[in-house]
This record gives C-alpha cells, sequence and structure tokens, in this order.
C-alpha cells in the first residue's frame, strides 16, 4: 500500500487525466544499471554480521553451562559492556517473539469475527495480569525443566520480557487490520488476493506505522521491567542472570550511586545507537506505506538507511538468497491456498463409513485433554483461594479502588501533555528527527532506575510514596500515548493536510475537524495499552526497594509484590485475580466502546 502517483508513461497519464493522447514517441533503451562496487559500507555490515555472531555463540555459551541461580553481580564499569550484550540479546530475541505473536494472533483476531469473540478478551485478561504476579511460576516451572543447565533461567528472562512487549503491539496491529480502508478492502477483493497476499499487501502495510512507534514502545517496555526479569527473589531462593538489569538492580540495592550513573550511561548509549542504526531507518522506510495522492515534501529521511541502499552486500544477498527463496515460498503458498471462491474439482465418491474421520476425532481428543486441563488449572486455583480468608478480601479490594485512583491519575496527567507533544512531533518530521531518540532515551530509561533519587525527595512531601507512586506510574506509562499519537500524527495523509492549509483550516477548528479524528483510533490503541501498563507499573511504584530497605504504600501493587517477595502464594493469585477482573471490566465499559466508535466513525475511507 505504497504512496499513489500516477504513471510515468505519458500516454498512460493522458488516459487518466482525460487529455489529449500524445504521438507515440520510440522508447529509448534503458542504460544497464551499473553493478554495485564493495566499499566501505560493505565492510562496516560484514564486520556487525560477524559481532552479532560472536554475541550468539557467546550467550550460547553461557546457557549450557551448568545451572547457577545465585550470580554475584560485578559493579565495575569493565564488565558493562558484556552485560548490556547479553541484555541487548534478551531484549531482541523476545521482540522477535512479539512480532510473530502480534502478526499471528492480530491477522486472526481482525479477520475471524468467531475467534474475535475469544481471543480479544484473552488479551485483554493477558495484558492485565502483571509480570511479578506470574514470574514466580513461570521461573520455577523453567528451571525446573531445565536443571542442569541456564537455558530455563534465560528463557524466563525472554518470556517475562515478552509478556512487557507484545500486548500493545498486537492490541496496535489488530485495531489497523479492523480500520482497513473500505476502498482498499474492496479492491483486494475484486483482484480476489489469497489470503497470504492481502496480509503482505494491504494489512502489514497499512498498520506499518502504528506497527514500527508501538515497537519502539514495547522496547521502552522492556527496558522498563528488564530490572525484575533478571534479578527475581522468591522466598528464600534468589535468581540472578548477569545484564544491564540485574547491575542496576544490584547498584540500587547497594546504594552506589556511581556504579547507577554508569550503568544508566551505558544504557543511554545503547538505546542512541539502536534508534540511530535501527529506529530510525525503520520510520524512514515505513513512511512510504501512508495512504495518500501526494508525497510529502519533507519526509522522514536516515543517512543509515541511504547507506544500507548503497550496499553491494546487502544486495548480492537479496539477490541471490533472499528473492530465490520468497520466490519458492510464494510457489509454496500459492498451492497451499487456493483463489478466494475458486471451485475445487467435485470430490471422488467414496463410500461412507461408520466410523467418524480421523481429523473429528482429533478434534474431539484435543477439546477434551483442554477441557481436562483447564478444570485442573480452576481446581488448583480453588485450592488457593480458598485459603484467603473474607478479611484479606476486604483488604485487597480496597487496595483494587486505591490503585485504581492512581492509574486514572497517571493517565489523565499522560493525556494531557502528550496528545499535543506527540501530535508535535508527528506533524513536523524536523522536530520528529530531532527529538525522536531523545523521546526513546526518556521512555526507555527504567523508571524505577530512576525513582531511587526522586524518592529521597518525594517522601518528605504530604502523602509520602503514595503521591510518588503516580509519578513513577506517569514516568512508565505515558509513553504508551505518546508512541501512538505520534504514529497516528505521522499518519495523517499529506494531501488531507494541504486541504486544510489551502482552505485556511486553522487553531480549535483544525484539532475538530482534522487531526483529533484522524489520531483517535491510534489514541485509543495508546489509552488502553497505557491503562493496562499503569496497573502493572503499580507493583514497582507502590512497593520500592532501595539501599536495603522497603518502602511501600497501600494499594493492589504493593500486596502483589509483597506476596509474591514472601511466597504467599493465595494472597498473591487473589490480588492477581482481582487486578485482572478490575482491568477486563474497564476494558469491556470504557475501551471496548471507544475502539467501536472509531471504527464506526473514524476509519479513513
Amino acid at each position: 500500500m505504497a504512496q499513489l502517483y500516477l504513471p510515468e508513461n505519458p500516454r498512460v497519464r493522458a488516459q487518466l487525466e482525460g487529455g489529449e493522447t500524445p504521438p507515440d514517441r520510440k522508447e529509448q533503451p534503458r542504460r544497464p544499471r551499473k553493478p554495485r562496487r564493495f566499499g566501505g559500507i560493505d565492510l562496516v555490515v560484514f564486520l556487525a554480521f560477524i559481532a552479532t555472531a560472536t554475541l550468539i555463540v557467546l550467550a550460547a555459551a553461557r546457557w549450557t553451562t551448568p545451572l547457577t541461580p545465585a550470580v554475584t553481580i560485578d559493579l565495575s564499569p569493565s564488565v558493562l559492556p558484556v552485560y548490556a550484550g547479553y541484555s541487548l540479546l534478551r531484549m531482541v530475541l523476545a521482540y522477535l517473539l512479539s512480532l510473530v505473536f502480534t502478526l499471528v494472533y492480530g491477522q486472526i483476531a481482525a479477520t475471524n469475527r468467531r475467534a474475535e469473540l475469544v481471543m480479544v478478551p484473552l488479551l485483554d485478561i493477558l495484558q492485565s495480569i502483571p509480570i511479578l504476579s506470574f514470574l514466580p511460576a513461570v521461573t520455577l516451572a523453567l528451571v525446573a525443566a531445565f536443571p542442569h543447565s541456564n537455558i530455563g533461567l534465560e528463557l524466563a528472562s525472554v518470556i517475562l520480557i515478552f509478556t512487557s512487549q507484545a500486548w500493545n503491539m498486537t492490541f496496535s496491529f489488530y485495531h489497523s487490520v479492523r480500520t482497513l480502508p473500505a476502498d482498499l478492502q474492496e479492491v483486494s477483493a475484486i483482484t480476489r488476493l489469497r489470503p497470504w497476499r492481502r496480509f503482505l499487501v494491504l494489512e502489514l502495510p497499512s498498520s506499518m506505522i502504528g506497527l514500527i512507534w508501538n515497537s519502539m514502545m514495547s522496547w521502552a517496555g522492556g527496558w522498563f521491567f528488564l530490572m525484575a526479569s533478571e534479578q527475581l527473589t522468591i522466598g528464600n531462593r534468589s535468581f540472578q542472570l548477569p545484564g544491564l538489569g540485574s547491575y542496576l538492580q544490584a547498584a540500587a540495592n547497594a546504594g552506589n550511586t556511581g556504579a547507577i550513573l554508569l550503568g544508566l550511561a551505558t544504557l543511554i548509549v545503547l538505546i542512541v545507537l539502536l534508534d540511530l542504526l535501527f529506529w530510525r531507518p525503520l520510520v524512514a522506510w515505513a513512511d512510504k506505506f501512508k495512504v495518500e495522492l501526494s508525497s510529502g515534501a519533507d519526509a522522514p529521511h536516515s543517512p543509515v538507511l541511504d547507506a544500507l541502499r548503497r550496499s553491494a552486500l546487502i544486495a548480492l544477498v537479496n539477490r541471490k538468497v533472499f528473492r530465490p527463496l520468497g520466490r519458492v515460498l510464494a510457489s509454496l503458498l500459492d498451492r497451499l491456498q487456493p483463489l478466494p471462491g475458486a471451485s475445487s474439482p467435485a470430490p471422488m465418491p467414496v463410500q461412507a463409513s461408520r466410523f467418524p474421520p480421523v481429523r473429528k476425532v482429533a478434534g474431539w481428543v484435543f477439546v477434551f485433554l483442554l477441557a481436562v486441563l483447564a478444570l485442573f488449572g480452576l481446581w488448583s486455583m480453588l485450592r488457593l483461594l480458598i485459603q484467603v480468608d473474607l478479611g484479606t478480601w476486604g483488604t485487597l479490594l480496597l487496595a483494587a479502588f486505591a490503585t485504581w485512583l492512581r492509574t486514572l491519575a497517571a493517565l489523565l496527567i499522560g493525556i494531557a501533555w502528550t496528545v499535543p507533544a506527540g501530535v508535535a512531533i508527528g506533524l513536523s518530521p524536523k522536530w520528529s528527527r530531532r527529538l525522536q531518540p531523545v523521546v526513546q532515551v526518556i521512555a526507555s530509561i527504567p523508571a524505577t532506575a530512576r525513582f531511587p533519587v526522586l524518592l529521597l525527595a518525594l517522601l518528605g512531601l504530604p502523602g509520602g510514596l503514595s503521591w510518588a507512586a503516580i509519578l513513577l506510574m506517569l514516568l512508565g506509562t505515558q509513553w504508551y500515548i505518546l508512541f501512538n499519537v505520534i504514529a497516528g500524527a505521522m499518519a495523517i495523509p499529506t494531501d488531507l493536510r494541504e486541504a486544510s492549509t489551502v482552505y485556511h483550516v486553522s487553531g480549535w477548528r483544525r484539532w475538530r475537524t482534522l487531526i483529533l479524528p484522524a489520531i483517535f483510533p491510534y489514541l485509543v490503541t495508546g489509552m488502553l495499552t497505557a491503562s493496562g501498563g499503569a496497573w502493572n507499573a503499580s507493583i514497582v511504584s507502590e512497593y520500592v526497594q532501595f539501599n536495603n530497605h522497603i518502602t511501600s504504600t497501600f494499594g493492589l501493587g504493593a500486596s502483589i509484590a509483597s506476596a509474591a517477595a514472601a511466597a504467599n502464594f493465595p494472597v498473591l493469585l487473589a490480588a492477581t485475580l482481582l487486578m485482572a477482573i478490575f482491568v477486563v471490566i474497564l476494558n469491556r465499559l470504557a475501551w471496548k466502546r471507544l475502539y467501536a466508535l472509531a471504527e464506526r466513525r473514524y476509519t479513513l475511507g
């Protein structure tokens, strides 16, 4: 779904514009394109590939070593590059897992009405379950599955980072597919695109801008929970993995301000490099997927993307490997997926069998096993929940309302500044280039690493940690709204913006008739994921550990964190279940209705 331009052929252009057809001209033979020569950029690409392979080999060697749950975290500066590499590899693996989950889960939920009835509420529940609630169970299960190596611990860290990345990406992709322009859907139906081709040429390109900006937000969320995923205490058992998160957590526990600043500096350098080498080229590349009839004068630009396009090595690999592989896969998928509406040959008559087909039997067996597993899980939950007395349930319910008020305050404060700031950044490529790395750095620095610095000052204010918890929730969740608003503003077609300028639509009228309707679907996605993120952030904002001292305030997040630290699984399950119920009810009452409004009134068509 690239930008739509009139053809370069003058005869075709004249016919489309309704003018006279120019006389035929003898076509000038095209000069053969000169082959690209290998140069400095190819050497850089090759060295980057070697460095990546080396990091994977080193990480694989550590993964296969005997299990060492308790690792002494070295706070010397010399280990920071290695720790940064380990953390980066875990983030990459978690992001790839999140991307696959997003494309598969979001596409099925958006295109299959029956599946949507189950998958979207399930996604609400998965988003609402806080990471620290199932972190002990996941860690212990994977450690038990791999008792003789560190694979279980590493997989637990990757899966837990995945849970902080996947949900907002999935919601963004799901909503982009649901709000496809009607004319483009009609074209895909008329041309009888196979499902996989419709996915590649329509659904994925239309969601690319929002998906990239939500991917950046997912990375920020991954950094936010990196400290929790690399260092965990369950009762009297402690699990650590070498990385930036465990380094910052160890420095905070020791009260070592110098080590905290060194860890943050390393994290900032890593974030800036990722923005320069990865995210900014992706933003510039995705600009071609805007639905518009004319190209903007000041499109996003990336010197790294321009250099990669000149690389002879990348062109050679693309020509010799990826294109042939793509043709083979396309041929295979065309055989597996017939054309929509194509009549299949009549089946050969077969003798009726008294026995049901094997496929139906396999389906019954799968449903039976799934029902047994669900009943076993429900029975296990009930056995834990009956251990929680009524007084504890009442306290948890009051704590849930206290946390809800904090999340609501953080959400309103976030909306108040992120909407105008996001629109200003998204509508100006110049400011987008300048502020994108700044926003990335600020959003990606774990609020839990910055919070100890603010905690000493905030504890002296009236309200103490109760107000400080709102600030930490805001630091961790406002970026969901900002990144989605930026994506929505960048996706506004240039021709609509030019029309508003031509007709002198400015001020509040421009906001009311163009900007707010255009960004509304993205804003709903941002508020939905920010709300779920605020509930998750309540765990680390209402229960803070700094310099071997624990400070907490009344709330559901503090209840979950204290129950996890004490390995009190009945209270942990009860508090987690209560948080999931609160989030799902809010999503059904508020966010689902806003989604329906966005699909009904604010879809580009």
